[in-house]
């Protein structure tokens, strides 16, 4: 995570949107999403992430979270750098990915211009951290969130798209467990 952004309330709830470099939209091929899925369940059990609202869009993502022992920026920045290893070498070992070479020497080239990265670049640094501890700012971020599939023409109702706790919170269950 760039080091410019700083959780205030370490203890609370935090909305944070990150994006792929480039805008390349890695996510629209399942696989990649699957990395990301695994690493929010990874967090959930073992690293004291508390996952409220998350959504995974072909460039970016969404989510609400709080981190139970009070380290959100560590427990953000492992779910970060575990992703970007995750989903590169998925990509370098993806026979079937058509855009691997063009991929692989964006986020190098990103990674090489970065003075806290050492190789490969994947996500963009400017996520800046924003606190929600009003009731009507959590729903209107929980609102921003679900209904940004419908907003980019993915889905017509929030909770037609898969990669999302909108189903959740539409009273069925998602791809991962989220907390209330």
């Amino acid at each position: 995570m760039s080091r410019k952004y700083k959780f205030l309330n370490r203890e609370g709830l935090h909305f944070v949107s990150f994006a792929v470099v480039h805008w390349i939209d890695v996510f629209v091929r399942p696989v990649y999403a699957q990395v990301v899925l695994d690493s929010l369940e990874h967090c959930r059990r073992n690293m004291g992430m508390e996952i409220y609202c998350w959504c995974i869009m072909p460039i970016h993502m969404h989510m609400i979270f709080r981190a139970r022992d009070g380290n959100p920026d560590s427990v953000l920045g492992r779910f970060k750098q575990f992703t970007s290893r995750g989903v590169v070498n998925a990509i370098k070992d993806n026979p079937k990915e058509s855009r691997k070479d063009w991929m692989l020497r964006l986020f190098a080239d990103s990674g090489a211009r970065s003075s806290n990265i050492q190789n490969n670049q994947f996500w963009r640094h400017d996520n800046k951290p924003i606190g929600v501890w009003t009731p009507a700012v959590i729903e209107q971020k929980i609102n921003y969130i679900h209904n940004n599939p419908v907003v980019a023409g993915l889905v017509f109702e929030p909770d037609q798209y898969r990669y999302s706790s909108a189903i959740d919170y539409a009273g069925g269950k998602g791809l991962i467990d989220i907390d209330y």
